[in-house]
């Protein structure tokens, strides 16, 4: 039985900007941040992750950013905070009816 071929995840042309990435991380005239006024790149992930943020900037084929475990949990952490104000509401806005 033959194997079905897979689609692309990345384009040929996303690889291409890791490509130039990596090489100038390998150079060391790779830099971070916005316009490259951060520091120099220090790891080999960080310059995959530029090339892939900067091909998706381009609008070429490129998976969507996966988010982080950390944000989902600060993400829940919010939810319940909202949930927990809202229940305080509700119950101080009601009235009693007291003796006068």
């Amino acid at each position: 039985m033959a194997r079905k071929a897979k689609k692309r995840r990345y384009s040929r042309s996303a690889g291409s900007d890791v490509e130039r990435e990596m090489r100038r991380y390998k150079k060391g005239t790779a830099k971070s941040g916005p316009g490259g006024r951060g520091g120099r790149v220090k790891s080999r992930k960080q310059a995959i992750a530029i090339g892939l943020s900067e091909a998706r900037a381009k609008g070429k084929k490129v998976p969507k950013k996966k988010k982080t475990a950390s944000k989902r949990k600060t993400a829940k952490k919010t939810a319940v905070k909202k949930k927990t104000a809202t229940k305080k509401t509700k119950k101080s806005s009601k009235r009693k009816s007291g003796k006068r």
